[in-house]
């Protein structure tokens, strides 16, 4: 596997910024017509780092794009250069197909992510069904609930009301909104778009266990298939790196 570090100006950022790309060796890339690409979101208080064993992207024959999100939770946020879900579903894309040819088609272009970049893997694949194929989400941190309830100055262990109220706009208008993953299954329901693939896992230690399965109701609730599994564990990467194991296998084995 090569290891590149990718500095390009972005207008969504309204500045340089830079993204891991990891590609896969000579000989597994000669026998792929064409690289899949897996962009990989990171969580809270985490940074653009690779998390999938190299050897899974060699056996597999696949790319991985690893951007840098802060802790946005990969949102678009109201204030001039923050469109971090603009930057992951259209121009970092548009990037990869110009300079990489990479991403070319919504079948070889997949997204995970974890905690905090698991709800930015479902969001941004939910936002741009034509995109992304597939999506594989972590122990996510799918709060849209807890957020839509909150008052002004009370937040929680994690981060105050203003930090929420700047990723996810006024809370009182989260539900329904493009920020809200629920909203965007319904609209992919109405309008007939393609339903990316899921994949989703927690922990049963995990403190989004709850949210997690409230999350794999609502989508059986709308008859959208998926694949939802909880094991022992907790919010690690020990519990991360299993489901890596478990999923890229299942995402890509059309591949092998």
């Amino acid at each position: 596997m090569s290891e590149l570090t990718i500095r390009y100006y972005s207008q969504c950022m309204h500045r340089n910024t830079t993204f891991l790309m990891y590609l896969p060796d000579a000989e597994t890339a000669q026998q792929q017509r064409e690289i899949k690409t897996l962009f990989l979101l990171h969580g809270f208080a985490e940074d653009a780092h690779n998390w999938v064993p190299r050897e899974l992207s060699d056996k597999y024959g696949f790319a991985v794009v690893i951007p840098n999100g802060e802790n946005a939770f990969w949102l678009d946020r109201a204030s001039t250069g923050h469109k971090y879900c603009t930057m992951l579903g259209e121009e970092l894309v548009g990037y990869l197909q110009r300079v990489f040819a990479l991403a070319q088609k919504r079948e070889d272009t997949y997204i995970m992510g974890l905690s905090m970049g698991g709800f930015g893997a479902l969001h941004t694949a939910f936002y741009y069904p034509n995109v992304f194929s597939k999506v594989t989400a972590l122990s996510s941190a799918l709060i849209t609930g807890e957020v839509a309830k909150m008052q002004e100055g009370v937040g929680n262990s994690i981060a105050n009301y203003e930090y929420y109220k700047e990723c996810f706009g006024e809370p009182s208008q989260l539900k329904g909104s493009d920020n809200d993953p629920e909203e965007l299954v319904r609209r992919i329901i109405k309008n007939g778009s393609p339903m990316p693939e899921i994949f989703m896992s927690c922990g049963t230690e995990d403190f989004l266990l709850e949210k997690n399965r409230e999350f794999h109701s609502f989508l059986n609730s709308r008859g959208v298939k998926h694949i939802y599994e909880e094991d022992r564990g907790g919010h690690d990467m020990d519990f991360w790196q299993r489901y890596v194991r478990r999923f890229i296998p299942l995402m890509f084995a059309a591949s092998c």
